[in-house]
């Protein structure tokens, strides 16, 4: 059995072109396009000369079809600085992901979606309702990662080769996604996830993603999200000096340039006061990293679980990238590195939320 739309996949998740691939494989760039277009299938070893190319194990091009995720049905950051190459190794990485998802489904009960939508309200409004709809109150999200869990979320890490992609959504046959890129700070990670809710809940479900205004307006989102507007003057932040917003910024668990946009956005920092504090923290490092921060990168409670559970019935990581058709190692790029180093990597982990997890006997 060979599935043509697996090769495919393999070759834009590798960033192959035709070219490429036939270079790499030995195979003409003819044959390929037609194993591609289903007018011929290969010959075992022709097959086995294409997977050592992508460096995966053949009995991924011999499994069902693998989920289609659409570029339309995708909110990519930037996506003009996208290459062809990049955009579609990113979308490959997100229907692998969704591999995984379906296979976790089919032996777990996992939380249901729990996502309202607003497409028609204001980003800060919208914002605020959902805090309202997930009981927040005004206080800071303890771990963003784990409520996006508990409400349905899957939330996956991006592979590392996905330099261009600083995170993405998208709502696949019901279920929602999120795969976060993970070499930001504990910080920005935060307001990546932020960034990738407010897609879901302004734009995703209803087609209207794309555009600067969309960018925008999930910017605007996470920034409500993360710091309510009657939390942030709750604190009596009024043209707060640059170590009091240094001070205040772990409290929310944001950026220190973020915090900065949001109290001018308040109204608590006056136009020349946020140029001068943007002046300053980029002076000191801020623009792009967070100096000295002791934020743990949030991690995914709900993959920590289940790899708890598969590990008490003795089923390794190996097993599982086995039944998914791919190598630990590529597993391990979904799962914020949880298959190395074991269910203790998991992160923060919040008293909170909880996710609903009970195995499905068969």
């Amino acid at each position: 059995m060979f599935t043509s739309e697996r090769l495919i996949l393999a070759r834009q998740r590798r960033r192959m072109t035709l070219a490429t691939l036939a270079r790499e494989s030995g195979v003409s760039a003819q044959s390929i396009t037609a194993f591609e277009n289903q007018r011929k299938n290969p010959a075992p070893e022709t097959l086995a000369l294409l997977a050592e190319a992508l460096n995966f194990p053949l009995s991924f091009f011999e499994a069902s079809p693998p989920p289609s995720i659409q570029t339309g049905a995708v909110s990519f950051r930037a996506p003009s600085k996208m290459s062809a190459l990049e955009r579609d190794s990113t979308l490959g990485a997100g229907a692998i992901a969704a591999l995984f998802n379906a296979w976790m489904e089919e032996r777990f009960k996992l939380p249901r979606a729990n996502v309202p939508t607003y497409p028609a309200v204001p980003a800060d409004e919208a914002a605020e309702r959902v805090r309202a709809y997930w009981g927040l109150g005004e206080a800071p999200v303890p771990n963003l990662v784990h409520l996006l869990e508990a409400n349905g979320v899957r939330v996956f890490s991006l592979p590392r080769d996905c330099i261009d992609a600083d995170a993405f959504s998208t709502i696949y046959r019901g279920t929602p996604f999120v795969l976060i890129n993970t070499r930001k700070s504990g910080e920005r990670g935060r307001f990546d996830a932020a960034h990738e809710l407010g897609h879901l809940v302004l734009h995703c479900e209803h087609g209207i993603l794309g555009g600067r205004d969309s960018e925008s307006e999930a910017n605007s989102f996470a920034s409500a999200f993360l710091m309510p507007r009657a939390g942030i003057l709750a604190q009596n932040l009024q043209n707060p000096s640059v170590e009091r917003i240094l001070s205040a910024k772990r409290r929310w668990g944001v950026s220190a340039m973020a915090l900065t946009y949001r109290l001018r956005d308040t109204g608590l920092l006056s136009e020349w006061r946020y140029h001068q504090t943007v002046k300053k923290l980029a002076q000191m490092g801020y623009r792009s990293a967070e100096p000295n921060s002791a934020r743990v990168r949030e991690s995914s409670q709900l993959l920590a679980k289940v790899f708890e559970v598969l590990r008490a019935q003795r089923i390794t990581a190996r097993d599982i990238a086995g039944f998914l058709s791919v190598s630990p190692g590529e597993l391990d790029e979904y799962v914020f590195g949880l298959v190395p180093v074991g269910v203790d990597g998991g992160g923060q982990r919040s008293a909170v939320f909880r996710p609903e997890l009970r195995l499905v006997r068969g």
